[in-house]
């Protein structure tokens, strides 16, 4: 008899809303299928509106480019030492590589498994001391709970290190209702088909300025400058976004709050059906803070039971997945500096990122849970 294969569960899926073909449609009918267009101003007006009336947007075609951009807008320069947090995907440091600079990875605090603002004094002190001052703080928005912003504010200001802020897990996350992705100097979203809304692969640069946004657009195309023939003064890339992806992400934003508040509804039913294991923990929002709950993460007592939790839900076609390894436990990165205080290495060991798609429906929670609870 053929065994029937169970249906797969996503870590986290694209959700398309039902806009999206219609702003596709229209850009193939105007033959705007390059990287620029109505639907790219349309999609970065749409989301400084979300953000606030302020923001200056450039769509562009990923995450990663907005934070490599983002380095250049804050005149990062080869040898230059910036500070990123060190429990994060590779994506947030890999650009401070691409400029030739050094990372200098700081570790977590446990309230919210961001960058902790103790450390971070310490990591800025330590190298002034060392005659080398930071140019620039990555801090990351992790799972869509934002960092400690006040506090990674007023360091900021008062060491004068500008902060690049990645929220590509955070669109639809606050602290005391001003959105993540505002907080920064520069702020980064990503739109990576595993995110809150995707446009299948993207991302944006968020800047306080036009001026700033039209620099950002000036590199992401090649630096071109405006004359009639091609003339180029400095490196420019191809960063921009297309206006068919675009038209993907106009759709998405009209369906973001639903996302939100579906991917919350699955915390909190996660939470009702685990939370009182005494063998589960779950990460608390601190007064203030709204995350978007773009993965539901939950730490178990020790590294044994969290991988025969993984295994147990892979074996049923269930995609789960480890916390991030931090960046200065990582090959790539083992030979720079860092300041560790052992609470992101032990969220590795312990932490589970959950199926927390926003088109996951009550049944799949009951399968995945009834699972766990035979482990826990």
């Amino acid at each position: 008899m053929k065994t029937v294969a169970k249906t797969k569960i996503w870590l986290s899926s694209p959700h398309m809303g039902g806009k999206e073909q219609g702003y596709i449609n229209s850009a193939f009918e105007q033959n705007w299928i390059a990287p620029l267009g109505p639907n790219v101003d349309g999609f970065e007006n749409d989301i400084a509106e979300f953000l606030n009336e302020e923001s200056k947007v450039a769509v562009l075609c990923s995450g990663t480019a907005a934070i490599h951009l983002g380095l250049k807008l804050l005149n990062i320069q080869s040898g230059d030492e910036v500070i990123c947090q060190s429990f994060t995907f590779s994506a947030s440091a890999n650009p401070i590589i691409y400029m030739g600079a050094k990372p200098v990875f700081v570790d977590s605090e446990r309230d919210t498994w961001n960058i902790c603002p103790i450390l971070l004094e310490k990591a800025i002190l330590d190298r002034i001391a060392n005659g080398v001052k930071p140019k620039a703080i990555i801090a990351v928005h992790l799972y869509g709970m934002p960092y400690k912003v006040k506090e990674i504010q007023a360091i900021s200001e008062k060491y004068d290190i500008p902060v690049l802020e990645d929220s590509a897990e955070s669109l639809g996350s606050s602290v005391d209702d001003i959105n993540c992705g505002t907080f920064g100097n520069i702020g980064v979203l990503s739109f990576n088909g595993n995110k809150i809304i995707t446009t299948s692969g993207g991302g944006a640069l968020i800047t306080k300025s036009q001026k700033e946004k039209e620099k950002a657009v000036f590199l992401a195309t090649q630096a071109r400058e405006q004359t009639v023939h091609y003339q180029h003064k400095e490196i420019g890339f191809n960063y921009r976004m297309s206006n068919v992806l675009a038209g993907i992400g106009r759709g998405q934003m009209e369906v973001l709050v639903e996302r939100v508040n579906a991917r919350r509804d699955n915390f909190k039913f996660y939470k009702k059906e685990l939370g009182n294991n005494k063998n589960i923990e779950f990460l608390k929002e601190p007064e203030g803070f709204y995350s978007n709950r773009w993965l539901t993460c939950v730490l178990l007592p020790n590294s044994e039971i969290r991988e025969s939790i993984r295994l147990a839900l892979e074996i049923e076609n269930i995609d789960s997945r480890p916390l991030w390894k931090p960046m200065h436990m990582q090959p790539v990165f083992e030979d720079f500096l860092n300041f560790s205080n052992g609470v992101s290495e032990e969220l590795f060991e312990r932490g589970l990122c959950l199926p927390s798609g926003s088109d996951l429906q009550e049944g799949d929670l009951k399968r995945i849970i009834n699972i766990i609870l035979t482990i826990t």
